[in-house]
């Protein structure tokens, strides 16, 4: 075992730098420019890629800062801090780079699948590929039957999910989630570290901070403990948490005659030391998800979250999904909201145009038949129109005149 987890740290040695932080500090100060709480302390650390690292540390220790600065969005007092070996505040390092809040703020008008179609919109996919991950990371957060709610109509539970949905829409390369689980069922726990490790296979880079350590262990490769804005412990799972004292020995089922015999040979052995003998037994959120699955078998209903399908296809890695997706986007002309809006007003236009040059043939049109003479047989059914008005007319006189003959003059 010793000799695997020393492997694995001279394999992870080799990998490219993506985080490294040496004399970082961070002080923040007052109105009148005085220092107020020294946040981050002198720390030096390093992330190389492909690694799992989990930032822990009491309330106030420093990791929120930390983070903060990994995202340019808190300048360093002192000390040198580089992301991909650039500034964290280089506008092209943002697209490599997946974040998850402590607090999830999102539009509250506008529906789940709106929101990741406004976040993907902001990297440049096009629409097709927009609606190809919106739809996967639905389904893999469990939030496919409430693609069209509004998201001011969550539970924290399902806004935690679309916010870890977000983090995601752009496939980041290096990836930051600060407290993902919280707010989550522990459905919803057990698929984000099935996630985080799906991209750990992937060679992503992930940070993770939370206070739920059980997680922390399951999932990181490595942890920086913070203290007062220091580092306190920095160092591998295995390292740091192997209780080197004692050995535990693990085997199916025994008779109580075989039991006594160990127990003896333990005595003989070590006369002085504790020994115990006990069933080992799974976590209790084991036990839940167990639970849940049997309920889910039952075809039960439920209108909150349900758990997830699938990993989204384009988090997974599909290298021949992938070069078809570069082939689609070498021949076919991205749309981006901006080229949208361009081509609407150039159709807007034409039709405009079109519209403009109908008028004008009409209206040629009617000058045209209004100047034109007309025809023999027209000018014949007006003249006998006009000689039947008179007549009629000289007939109506005519019978005044009989049916009054006190009116004539002499």
């Amino acid at each position: 075992m010793a000799e695997a987890v020393k492997t694995a740290e001279q394999s992870a040695s080799e990998r490219p730098v993506v985080v490294s932080a040496v004399g970082l500090t961070k002080v923040f100060r007052d109105f009148w420019n005085r220092p107020k709480a020294k946040a981050v302390n002198d720390i030096d650390f390093e992330v190389r890629e492909g690694e799992v690292v989990g930032l822990l540390g009491p309330n106030g220790s420093g990791k929120s800062t930390t983070v903060k600065m990994l995202l340019g969005l808190l300048y360093p007092t002192g000390g040198r801090l580089t992301v991909f070996g650039k500034s964290p505040r280089d506008v092209e390092n943002k697209k490599l780079i997946g974040y998850l809040p402590e607090e999830t703020y999102l539009y509250k008008y506008l529906t789940a699948f709106e929101t990741l179609d406004f976040f993907a919109s902001l990297f440049g996919l096009s629409k097709e590929e927009r609606t190809r991950r919106c739809d996967q990371l639905l389904d893999m957060v469990g939030l496919a039957h409430a693609r069209n709610r509004p998201v001011g109509e969550f539970s924290k539970g399902m806004a935690r999910r679309i916010g870890l949905a977000q983090a995601m829409i752009n496939d980041p390369a290096f990836l930051i989630l600060d407290e993902p689980t919280s707010g989550l069922d522990p459905l919803g726990c057990r698929e984000v570290k099935d996630l985080i490790k799906l991209l750990k296979k992937r060679g992503k880079t992930v940070i993770v901070t939370s206070h739920l350590l059980s997680d922390v262990e399951e999932v990181c490769d490595r942890i920086i403990v913070l203290y007062g804005g220091r580092i306190r412990a920095n160092g591998g799972m295995e390292d740091l948490l192997t209780i080197r004292t004692n050995d535990t020995i693990t085997v199916p089922r025994l008779p109580e005659e075989a039991l006594e015999r160990i127990r003896q040979i333990v005595r003989e052995s070590v006369p002085d030391g504790e020994m115990s003998v006990a069933h080992p037994h799974m976590s209790l959120e084991d036990f839940f998800v167990d639970i849940v699955n049997e309920a889910k078998k039952e075809s039960l209903e439920t209108s909150g979250s349900r758990s997830g399908g699938a990993i989204a296809e384009y988090l997974t890695g599909d290298r021949e999904h992938d070069a078809k997706a570069v082939l689609d986007s070498l021949t076919r002309e991205e749309e981006t909201p901006a080229r949208t809006l361009a081509k609407k007003m150039e159709e807007d236009a034409a039709k405009a145009e079109e519209e403009a040059a109908k008028k004008r043939q009409d209206e040629l049109f009617a000058r045209l038949q209004a100047s034109a003479p007309a025809p023999e047989e027209e000018k014949s059914r007006q003249a006998q129109q006009e000689i039947e008005a008179k007549m009629s007319e000289a007939n109506r006189k005519l019978k005044d005149l009989l049916t009054n003959p006190t009116d004539r003059k002499d």
